[in-house]
């Protein structure tokens, strides 16, 4: 049954709209787009006007640009102690943008706890924002931490000497668990629950940790409205237990969700929670064309418009997932994603 109605997930009665089979049919066509360009197809990769007109996500997390970035040349491009990977991870992540780690790595070096100063990749930074360059990236918003300096870039730089001073940072080598390492995040000045559990995830990305990513979630704003979107009525679950529901009969609704093209799992690795999160934060982006009528307040429309990159598409995944394409010696495929 498709539109709205009511339909059972995770054993109770709930009521859906039209966009929660929009979310399904995203998935599995966003998903079929990243193997189209994987296997060398000339574009178009879709029929879809609005997923070809639009920037998405891809339906897996760590298959987007930045990520894929992260895990090269920030996590596996050589070895590193546990330390070393938690700075680098955070000060990457702190403003998410390739160029600006580059920028910082060209005039600082590769960081690193041994002399690390917030002055000298301050001074870096510098630069940039002098050239009204941007230094962070548009897909989160970064409070300022506001520690007395002038600027927020330098506010950022100053949390992160903080947190290797006081001993923050080692102590998050001694995290368990995704909830642990995520609630010791989620204590840092400026982070908040959505950064912290994000950061958690990225660090999880390292081979110094491997925490459950199925033990629990953080609904982000995108996905709390993409929820709202879907269900007219959750049944009692709150937004981490529906995320948690949507991941557990994944398989189910892909099977019985007509749709144009099969849903393709990433070599063996099911959609995680995180994954489902950030499909949520894109199905709310995709009603806003696709159903205009399902508005929970936020933006109208979607800003950002696809443009293809012609770079081509470097792949690999953290060794321990077990995939064929490993972060440690990643594989190049036609076009960029």
């Amino acid at each position: 049954m498709e539109g709205n109605g009511v339909i059972e997930l995770d054993g109770r009665r709930v009521r859906v709209t039209e966009v929660f089979w929009s979310y399904w049919r995203l998935a599995a066509e966003r998903q079929a787009i990243f193997f189209r360009r994987v296997s060398g197809e000339a574009g178009p990769w879709t029929n879809d006007p609005i997923l070809e007109r639009y920037r998405f996500t891809n339906a897996y997390r760590a298959s987007d640009r930045v990520s894929q970035y992260l895990l090269h040349h920030v996590i596996y491009d050589q070895e590193r102690d546990t330390l070393d990977t938690i700075l680098r991870v955070l000060l990457f992540k702190i403003f998410n943008r390739v160029d600006t780690w580059e920028h910082l790595v060209d005039r600082v070096g590769q960081p690193s706890v041994v002399g690390f100063s917030a002055e000298g990749y301050a001074k870096a930074l510098d630069e940039l924002f002098d050239q009204d360059r941007r230094v962070y990236s548009a897909a989160y918003i970064m409070p300022n931490p506001r520690l007395g300096e002038d600027r927020k870039h330098r506010n950022h730089l100053s949390l992160v000497e903080m947190l290797l001073q006081n001993g923050v940072l080692a102590d998050l080598e001694k995290a368990r668990s995704l909830k642990c390492l995520y609630e010791r995040l989620c204590e840092v000045q400026s982070f908040g629950p959505f950064l912290a559990f994000q950061y958690a995830i990225d660090l999880n990305y390292s081979p110094h940790f491997d925490l459950d990513e199925m033990e629990f979630v953080v609904a982000g704003p995108g996905a709390l409205r993409g929820i709202g979107k879907c269900f007219e009525d959750t049944g009692g679950l709150d937004a981490a237990g529906v995320i948690a529901a949507m991941a557990g009969s994944a398989s189910d609704f892909f099977e019985t969700t007509p749709m144009p093209t099969p849903f393709q799992d990433l070599w063996g690795r099911s959609l995680q929670l995180i994954d489902c999160q950030n499909l949520f934060c894109e199905v709310d982006k995709y009603a806003r064309v696709a159903h205009p009528e399902h508005s929970v307040g936020g933006p109208g429309r979607i800003k950002q418009v696809y443009r293809v990159d012609h770079e081509p598409l470097t792949l690999g995944y953290p060794p321990k997932w077990g995939l064929p394409l490993s972060a440690q010696a990643p594989s190049c495929f036609g076009t960029a994603s």
